[in-house]
């Protein structure tokens, strides 16, 4: 299966093309960003894959939790490119927990298999959860949740994996082992066949952002890019 992949929930923007067995990625500055670049930058790189959004078989995002602009771009983007895919016939989409998203990229770094993924939350908060691998694929210990960072707890043997160390350093778990590991689209898309298979698959109008904190409205510039989305991928000539 095609799949177009992107993560905007961190301050790095994340894309990969999946074509066959094939593989193109882009890395890029993220945040406020992230909304003025990500539809070039994924036009560019179904370009370099000899793909267009007519031959997607479904668009993988993460969800969240993360910062709440990319969260909002994140979405927006996968609803109207996944309403203008497929030839005007719509595409499904997969959302991602980010935190599933930093657990598989700690394991593919690092091997990790025991791991609490945390990630900055901003405020003096992280957003963590653990999550164990078993049997080829990643399963949640336990539940996903926002707090202070000296209050993340981490089980013997278990790795913290994520972004949040560099910003609290001895305040969070300090006697565990720590990874950097960031939710990538590369991640996304070694999670995306399980979860496919597991029927995770949604229609474009279910692509909902993640919220731990309070929910906050899609802005104009927002609904504004989802709309020049849709309106992309349905004037884009489809490849014979």
């Amino acid at each position: 299966m095609n799949l177009l992949a992107f993560d905007t929930s961190t301050d790095t923007l994340s894309i990969a093309v999946q074509r066959g067995e094939a593989l193109w990625r882009h890395d890029g500055p993220g945040g406020a960003q992230a909304s003025s670049t990500l539809i070039p930058a994924v036009r560019a790189l179904l370009a370099q894959a000899g793909l267009d959004f007519a031959q997607l078989g479904a668009i993988v995002f993460s969800r969240g939790p993360g910062s709440f602009t990319g969260l909002r771009t994140a979405s927006a983007i996968a609803q109207g490119l996944a309403f203008g895919a497929g030839a005007g016939r719509g595409i499904p989409v997969l959302p991602v927990d980010t935190l599933a998203a930093v657990a598989e990229q700690a394991r593919h770094q690092h091997g990790c298999t025991e791991v609490v993924a945390v990630l900055d939350a901003r405020m003096d908060e992280v957003y963590t959860a653990p999550y164990q691998w078993q049997d080829g694929a990643w399963h949640a210990a336990g539940a996903l949740g926002l707090c202070a960072p000296q209050q993340v707890q981490v089980a013997e043997g278990w790795t913290v994996a994520g972004n949040a160390q560099a910003a609290y350093g001895e305040r969070l778990a300090p006697g565990a082992r720590h990874v950097h590991a960031l939710p990538t689209a590369t991640a996304l898309l070694r999670l995306a066949p399980g979860l496919l298979a597991a029927g995770q698959a949604v229609p474009a109008d279910q692509a909902l952002p993640l919220y731990i904190r309070d929910k906050v409205a899609q802005t104009t510039a927002e609904r504004a890019a989802a709309q020049a989305a849709a309106s992309t991928t349905a004037s884009a000539p489809a490849q014979p």
